[in-house]
């Protein structure tokens, strides 16, 4: 089984809005509906767990992709960062899932993502314990303190990372239960505790279109896709 955990629990201050990025309506629809749509109609996804405060649950439901609502498992609740907010939504899922299946972590402020791309990353899974998509850096990349620059590091070996990350269960989620209660909330990218479990995480090419909604230019430049 394929689980898809949807991550919706933020409260997007960045972008300057009275109400979370992922509830803003764009073209009659929630930015969250635009995401879960494609996970709803994806053939490779089995189930959908998500991760949201309270206050917006009937929301999420009331807006809800039918397809998406027949795999609809549950809402998480979220943690006191990120990677916390992940390990809620394994411990549910993990409930009714088995430790071979797969679980997808994506932003439901990443309303673009491609259906091509998730399916990448499922099968990816097939032969590693995870996967990230990773765009190359355009720019010269600098270590340093803020003030001075201490080295130069390979821009071909560096990559910024995406979102859905697609992992092993039963592996994921023993990686982050390790990190329990306190290394946890210094994690910033959900591939990290794979990494530090060493799990075998692969890279795929990402999508310059699967940006994620985080300032009001990033939520006009959306906008103007979905008009095309």
């Amino acid at each position: 089984m394929n689980i898809a955990l949807i991550l919706a629990g933020g409260t997007g201050m960045r972008l300057g809005s009275d109400i979370p990025k992922q509830y803003i309506e764009v073209k009659g629809k929630t930015v969250i509906s635009h995401c879960l749509e494609i996970f709803g109609t994806h053939p490779q996804i089995d189930a959908v767990q998500i991760v949201a405060h309270a206050e917006w649950r009937e929301t999420i439901q009331e807006q809800m992709p039918v397809a998406a609502l027949h795999k609809f498992k549950g809402f998480s609740a979220p943690g006191s960062n990120r990677q916390y907010s992940i390990f809620n939504g394994l411990q549910d899922i993990v409930q009714y899932a088995e430790e071979t299946d797969v679980v997808i972590v994506h932003d439901a402020a990443r309303p673009l993502v491609s259906m091509s791309l998730l399916s990448a990353c499922v099968d990816a899974c097939k032969e590693h314990d995870g996967v990230v998509p990773v765009l190359p850096m355009k720019d010269t990349v600098y270590l340093g303190d803020g003030k001075r620059i201490s080295s130069l590091l390979e821009r071909e070996k560096v990559y910024a990372g995406q979102a859905p990350e697609a992992f092993l269960l039963g592996k994921y989620y023993e990686a982050n239960r390790l990190l329990i209660p306190d290394k946890i909330t210094r994690i910033n990218g959900s591939t990290e505790p794979a990494v530090m479990a060493g799990m075998d995480i692969a890279m795929i090419p990402g999508e310059e279109s699967n940006f994620k909604i985080t300032t009001k230019a990033d939520l006009e430049r959306f906008e103007a896709m979905t008009r095309e």
